[in-house]
Parts: C-alpha cells; structure tokens; sequence
C-alpha cells in the first residue's frame, strides 16, 4: 500500500516516425505521431493511424521511458526503436515533451 499523498514524476512520450529507409507499405509517413500521456493514455491525432507492428515494437520501451532514469543507462541516452518489417526499416523515435506529476495510486 502506497503512503496516500505518494506522488509519481512520469514524462509524457511522443513517439515520432523518424526516417523509412525502405518502401512504406504500411502508409505511415515522416513525421506521423502518437502520444502517450497521463501515465498510460495512447492519442493519435485524428484522421492518423499508427501501424500495429510498429507500434508493438516501440511499447515495451515507453514504460522506462517515462522514468528519469540514471544517465549511465543506454536507455535513457537512445531515443531510437525500428519496425520489425525488414523491408520498411521505418525509424521511430520516442521523445519527453513535458513531466507531470500524478497521484501514486492513480497510476495502473
């Protein structure tokens, strides 16, 4: 049990695709984005998709990256993730855009 006035920084993500070095079949573009806010909130902007396999490549990331974590650690120095389709080499890259501060026992 968390103390009840517990409060948690977490970073709210972007996650931006970055570069295709390869042929886009997925119909994402340079430039298109999601957001992750609120500690777990996913937002798209509308009439945008996200493609489901990169998606899947760059969610087991953002957990850590909503932490400050110790400058020592790769992950906290590589913003980087790439889509598992070979063929696209479609480059995303996750960036902090503001910090905010939520109720411990809030968060899920």
């Amino acid at each position: 049990m968390t103390e009840p006035d517990a409060v948690t920084e977490l970073y709210d993500l972007r996650v931006i695709v970055d570069r295709i070095d390869g042929r886009s079949v997925c119909g994402l573009a340079v430039g298109d984005y999601f957001d992750l806010v609120q500690s777990s909130q996913l937002r798209i902007p509308d009439g945008k998709h996200f493609c489901l396999y990169a998606l899947q490549a760059v969610l087991p990331l953002l957990p850590a990256k909503q932490r400050q974590l110790p400058e020592s650690d790769w992950l906290e120095r590589d913003s980087l993730v790439c889509c598992p389709d070979p063929d696209e080499r479609l480059i995303m890259r996750v960036e902090r855009t503001g910090r905010r501060r939520i109720a411990t026992d809030e968060l899920t």
